[in-house]
């Protein structure tokens, strides 16, 4: 094996490999190999659920006040074709990755290559060095990337932003007060306002009990002054609300 090329791996992997025929293995993609077997696939497929696990889990960790479908909105953000071709831009991935013949410069490197080798990467360096490893490769590589990805969900998520506008200005929770339901029980709606601290804000309804509560919170935002619609429906929040 070439040392010069297992030196530029290594540095772009920031870890240095025990059994180097993962690394070499990772970084192959299937037009460079005898055998598909040998090229980066497998690895590709280890690494995409390693890498999938890590997001979650960092998710759940760092965003305590997200809700599931918060939580599923970073994660298909961050683990896709898109993102991961990126990291591996940056990681300058094409440089070293052994292609065949008809994509022999860098230039003609697909991004979905370039990207599957950046998850076949992971991959190889959870099998070499274990979860703490590859973790530490993923957060190296992607943690700009999950907090850029909750803050956009973040925007979105109302009730989240009155809850942490409640705990800091407050010292309380918001509670959310049902006042009325209408329609079959197959098609009801739901008329729900926010109690913050014996405070009641107004009413919204919705058809559903949880886009209703995202609508009075964002109605008590509104009202504190933490939350500004503009005219055309857009949401912008103040920064450093609840200090």
């Amino acid at each position: 094996m070439d040392t010069d090329w297992t030196d530029a791996a290594e540095s772009i992997a920031g870890y240095n490999f025990k059994n180097q025929a993962l690394l070499e293995q990772a970084l192959s993609h299937s037009s460079a190999v005898d055998q598909r077997s040998e090229s980066n696939e497998r690895l590709e497929f280890l690494g995409d659920a390693v890498l999938g696990f890590v997001v979650c889990s960092e998710t759940y960790e760092r965003f305590p006040d997200f809700e599931e479908g918060d939580m599923t909105k970073v994660k298909s953000s961050v683990v896709s074709r898109k993102i991961c071709a990126e990291v591996a831009d940056e990681l300058d991935l094409a440089r070293i990755l052994r292609v065949g013949k008809g994509m022999n410069t860098q230039k003609q490197i697909p991004s979905s290559v370039t990207g599957a080798a950046y998850e076949a990467l992971i991959g190889a360096i959870y099998l070499d060095g274990g979860f703490d490893k590859a973790k530490a490769f993923v957060l190296k590589t992607m943690s700009e990337r999950i907090e850029s990805a909750a803050q956009s969900t973040h925007q979105e998520n109302y009730k989240s932003i009155l809850q942490q506008f409640g705990q800091k200005s407050e010292g309380v929770a918001p509670m959310y007060v049902v006042l009325d339901e209408k329609g079959p029980d197959h098609a009801k709606c739901f008329e729900i306002s926010v109690d913050l601290n014996g405070r009641r804000f107004d009413s919204r309804w919705a058809a559903s009990k949880k886009q209703a509560e995202q609508l009075a919170a964002l109605a008590a935002l509104v009202e504190l002054e933490v939350a500004f619609e503009s005219e055309d429906g857009s949401v912008e929040i103040k920064e450093n609300y609840g200090e």
